[in-house]
């Protein structure tokens, strides 16, 4: 009797093996590696015209406006980000479109074949920000928008003498541990992005940073465009729809929250000034990518089984600022269930601060996968923080946290991006509200 043969892998599982091996190599910020990397490439990134993009919040959201906009405007725009909320794929998009697990497995293929192997071997970061410099290049994008990962100054993305443009979102205290203990060591490195003659966008920062990015900026003789928030505006058709006005001009806000107008407003002045450098982007491109911008997981609204749920990352004290202020202004005097899981390197504190008052609920469950904070000890501190929370209990997976928070409402999932990642992989199906390519179940291969 023949033995059935074991199940061939797919190409994504083949493809998140060969990144799971370099993920034991840690974080290691510098530019050594990368450099290597794309030098034994043939320096593809000098290939590809690019926007950098830098902040402590905001940079996801601006690097979806600016790519959604390029792309209405007929460019074919790369966009680079991380981290992903479901699988890496989304990473890498083309016009909005994910790159296909085989185009990665490809890519990803190249890069491994000029690792050097009498040398160090680069971190799961370098290797697929590498894949995503060739991927571009050989997919002849007219532009590529690039978040970055880590600070700035010796992130892997940070390898263009000549980006067309760089933009410094928001700076606030996050990752300290390894950017340094204050707004201005923070600022620094995020400074390290700017270029000699770059245009910068820097949006509205605190004190200690704004001096740090004006130095620099001065230093570099790179000129310096400091973007407040855009006004609201009345819509044209006299509709409910939110609308925003920056620059003299109207656009619709697709994203939700006041943060919003920072973040779009940033991404106005970018184009204002690929504006100036010739690029073709008319006021008609600016409004319909506008409209159609996507940024799952940052104050999404939905419905889970019939329950009303409004998810966001909040994974930091300035987020979780940005969270509550929504919270304030859309449930006026309710109280709220929290629904949250964090990891153990943020600053808990801070966030429960931000986030919780008298008479909210509070259901607490492990991040899986990663580094996560004990929920035992979360319930303690956020007692500590807000000792009149109606409930403050522990839950052994997020499964049965949503069963026990969806009891009493609004109910809102927050604390960690990859929380939100692991619900939209494991509970979407019951979720009304995805509207991303990368979020379809078929996309398993």
């Amino acid at each position: 009797m023949q033995t059935p043969s074991a199940p061939q892998p797919t190409i994504r599982q083949r493809v998140e093996a060969r990144l799971e091996t370099y993920a034991r190599f840690g974080v290691e910020l510098g530019l050594d590696q990368i450099n290597s990397l794309l030098a034994a490439l043939g320096n593809l990134q000098q290939q590809v015209p690019i926007i950098h993009v830098a902040g402590t919040n905001g940079k996801g959201s601006v690097c979806a406006y600016l790519s959604a906009v390029l792309s209405a405007a007929g460019y074919r725009t790369g966009r680079y980000t991380s981290p992903h909320l479901v699988n890496w794929t989304e990473r890498i998009c083309i016009d909005g479109e994910p790159i296909s697990w085989a185009d990665l497995q490809s890519s990803l293929a190249i890069v491994e074949q000029v690792i050097s192997s009498d040398g160090s071997t680069p971190t799961q970061f370098e290797v697929f920000t590498a894949a995503a410099w060739q991927y571009f290049a050989q997919q002849q994008v007219d532009i590529a928008v690039i978040e970055v990962g880590l600070g700035g100054r010796l992130d892997a993305t940070n390898v263009c003498a000549n980006p067309l443009a760089t933009v410094i979102v928001s700076i606030g205290l996050d990752h300290w541990q390894r950017l340094g203990p204050t707004l201005a060591d923070i600022a620094g490195e995020k400074a390290g992005i700017l270029k000699p003659g770059v245009p910068a966008i820097a949006g509205p920062l605190p004190p200690a940073a704004q001096a740090v990015i004006t130095t620099r900026a001065a230093q570099l003789q790179a000129p310096l465009t400091w973007v407040t928030p855009a006004e609201v505006a009345v819509a044209a058709d006299n509709s409910l729809a939110p609308e925003l006005i920056y620059d003299g001009i109207q656009y619709p806000q697709a994203l939700l929250g006041d943060h919003q107008r920072v973040n779009s407003a940033c991404a106005i002045a970018t184009l204002q000034i690929l504006r100036a450098q010739g690029w073709r982007i008319p006021d008609e491109a600016i409004v319909s990518g506008m409209a159609q911008v996507q940024w799952p997981g940052r104050l999404q609204k939905g419905c889970w089984q019939g329950h009303e749920l409004l998810i966001d990352g909040a994974h930091n004290a300035d987020a979780a600022r940005s969270l509550r202020a929504y919270i304030n202004r859309t449930f006026p005097n309710q109280s709220i269930t929290w629904l949250m899981g964090m990891l153990a390197t943020k600053d808990h504190a801070d966030v429960f601060e931000a986030l919780l008052r008298e008479g909210d609920r509070l259901h607490l469950v492990p991040v899986p996968g990663h580094l996560s904070a004990e929920p035992s000890e979360l319930a303690a501190t956020a007692r500590q923080i807000c000792p009149n929370l109606q409930v403050a209990t522990v839950h052994f997976d997020l499964k049965a946290g949503l069963a026990a928070a969806v009891q009493t409402g609004p109910v809102v999932l927050c604390g960690s991006l990859y929380l939100i990642g692991h619900f939209f992989e494991n509970f979407s199906e019951h979720f009304t509200g995805l509207h991303s390519p990368y979020m379809k179940s078929s996309q398993t291969s």
